[in-house]
């Protein structure tokens, strides 16, 4: 097992044209996951145990920190990579900075990095949409 400091992390950032309230929409209600990540029973509870499912199998998770409108983390944990995942909202002029991490990718585990570099992206450009198509407040 390596040490900390020869963990990485996959980060991904977009600039979103829609205010934190609604990225929060999208990233914490479990109709809404399930259409941009995987399938899910996600709850925005510190302590709530979930699955994310997709073809290629299961993710083990549990949500370690909510801020509303600000952080979301929770861990992931599939075929042997034990890592975290934390979203941070920051508004801007224009909307949204999202910040997506994914931390604890071990020097052994290159295939798994490579897949969630790639992974997240594709994650990403959905989760756009799905915010794009969520009505303003109250909608939906």
């Amino acid at each position: 097992m390596g040490t900390d400091k020869d963990m990485r992390t996959v980060v991904k950032e977009r600039e979103l044209r829609h205010a934190p309230e609604k990225v929060w929409r999208a990233l914490t209600q479990k109709h809404l996951v399930e259409e941009w990540l995987m399938k899910s029973d996600f709850k925005p509870e510190v302590g709530h145990r979930f699955d994310l499912e997709a073809a290629w199998g299961r993710v083990s998770c549990e949500v370690l920190a909510v801020e509303p409108h600000k952080t979301l983390s929770y861990s992931w944990a599939a075929h042997g990579l034990e890592s975290v995942v934390t979203w941070t909202l920051t508004k801007t002029a224009a909307g949204t900075h999202l910040k997506m991490e994914q931390t604890g990718f071990g020097p052994d585990q290159e295939q798994a990095y490579r897949g969630a570099r790639a992974g997240w992206e594709q994650f990403l450009d959905r989760l756009e949409k799905v915010i794009a198509d969520l009505g303003e407040e109250g909608a939906q």
